[in-house]
């Protein structure tokens, strides 16, 4: 006896790769690259989606540029658009500490704290994230992951 087949919805697989300066020029261009990148695969601009996929960049840019920047080496930016989740992966060259603590280290400031905010808010702003090692080193990739829900087709 052969089950009925179900129907499967299509998947589409939509990437943008693109390599910036490791300045903070570089980081603003990132969060303004990927939400335009979002609205022309119907994510609109302002929705819940696009502003936490916005803040996340925002976010992974600045800690590219400040902690894991060497001097003459971009840091690149991956957008990924698969099933009903946007993927963000930003991949510096630094190859030493400090390294993002990782999902379940980040702790959260004190309210008097000038730093430290930014992996918290990835945290909560993102369904899954976690760190990577690039490969081929050096450096590292902090990928991050938010839900898109039920998406109206292009």
């Amino acid at each position: 006896m052969t089950a009925p087949a179900t129907p499967r919805p299509a998947v589409t697989v939509r990437v943008f790769v693109q390599r910036f300066s490791a300045t903070p020029r570089g980081a603003r261009l990132a969060r303004h690259l990927a939400v335009g990148r979002l609205h022309s695969w119907g994510i609109p601009h302002g929705t819940d989606a696009s502003d936490a996929v916005a803040l996340i960049v925002s976010e992974l840019a600045a800690n590219a540029v400040t902690h894991g920047r060497v001097p003459g080496r971009d840091f690149e930016l991956r957008l990924s658009l698969v099933g009903g989740s946007v993927r963000v992966e930003v991949t510096d060259t630094h190859s030493g500490p400090p390294n993002p603590p990782g999902p379940r280290g980040v702790e959260r400031p004190g309210s008097l704290d000038e730093h430290g905010r930014g992996l918290v808010l990835v945290a909560a702003l993102s369904d899954r994230w976690e760190d990577l090692e690039r490969k081929p080193a050096p450096g590292k990739t902090v990928r991050a992951e938010v839900g898109l829900g039920l998406l109206p087709a292009p």
